[in-house]
């Protein structure tokens, strides 16, 4: 009778799941799924064309998405016009890697430490702290944007590369991203570790780490993405210091002229982070699609 009764549901779990993968319903997915990619990857397209095109078709109306004529003045150019300025083009490119590579790294360690306590560990206030660092979240940047400065002001960090090194290590949403990711962490892995006489830094560097990878990959990916895009207009004066956003809207301002050049700039800016995106790519869809370990 079991048998019997069970066989009903078999079926309709069998028809249900035929339809679902049906060939017509798969290419429905497919064409709209290409259809978006398309437009997703137009402006992409459009910045590499770009920074081919000569001026008179960079300017042509109504523009083109495709170079007919490529070349590549328009990046000789450009390091001709940052050479013949007080800070070469260089200096830019460097300032930006180093703030870029300290902030991102610096936030996921600071991120990950804080998390695995607040994952793993009881003790009192755990829940206040958590809630503290949810409500944080909800704040536009803008609303902080005077008491970090006043804090950055009182630590006389300004116009170094710490005024917007330090301000990256604190972004709420990391910490959640990682405590979130840490608590599907079977408890049971942590006890074994501490019953072998693991230390807490050594459990949390070869076992929570390397489990929560494809996390701090992502968190990596979108702190690397913000941290590339920063002018440092802010806490930056010293024109040695300032990274390649603040070059490129020099290169803007000076006009037409400078159509080529920045162009050329926007294909450097866009290409770091896409590359760097599909280095971690596989982890990054892993965390998209992740259900979690159990016990």
């Amino acid at each position: 009778m079991a048998r019997d009764y069970m066989k009903p549901k078999r079926r309709l779990f069998r028809r249900q799941k035929q339809l679902n993968r049906s060939a017509a319903g798969n290419g429905l997915l497919f064409t709209l799924m290409f259809i978006c990619g398309i437009f997703m990857a137009l402006p992409l397209v459009m910045i590499a064309n770009n920074a081919l095109k000569p001026l008179d078709e960079i300017f042509k109306y109504p523009p083109a998405i495709f170079v007919k004529n490529p070349t590549f003045e328009n990046f000789t150019d450009l390091f001709v016009l940052m050479n013949d300025t007080w800070v070469p083009f260089s200096r830019y490119i460097f300032n930006t890697l180093i703030i870029t590579g300290f902030g991102t790294v610096g936030h996921v360690l600071v991120a990950s430490l804080a998390a695995y306590p607040l994952a793993k560990h009881d003790f009192p206030g755990k829940k206040l702290i958590f809630n503290m660092i949810v409500l944080s979240m909800m704040f536009s940047w803008t609303v902080t944007q005077i008491p970090n400065y006043m804090i950055i002001s009182f630590l006389h960090i300004n116009n170094t590369y710490l005024a917007l090194i330090l301000p990256a290590w604190q972004f709420g949403m990391g910490l959640y991203l990682m405590k979130q990711f840490m608590e599907q962490i079977p408890s049971s892995l942590v006890e074994s570790s501490r019953l072998d006489g693991a230390s807490e830094w050594k459990t949390y560097w070869t076992i929570i780490m390397p489990n929560v990878k494809p996390a701090w990959l992502t968190l990596a990916i979108f702190q690397f993405q913000q941290m590339w895009g920063n002018t440092g207009s802010t806490f930056l004066r010293s024109e040695e210091l300032k990274p390649l956003q603040f070059a490129i809207q020099q290169i803007t301002a000076g006009g037409a002229a400078r159509a080529g050049a920045s162009a050329a700039v926007s294909f450097i800016l866009a290409a770091i982070p896409i590359t760097f995106f599909l280095i971690c790519q596989s982890n990054i869809l892993e965390t998209m699609t992740t259900s979690g370990m159990k016990e």
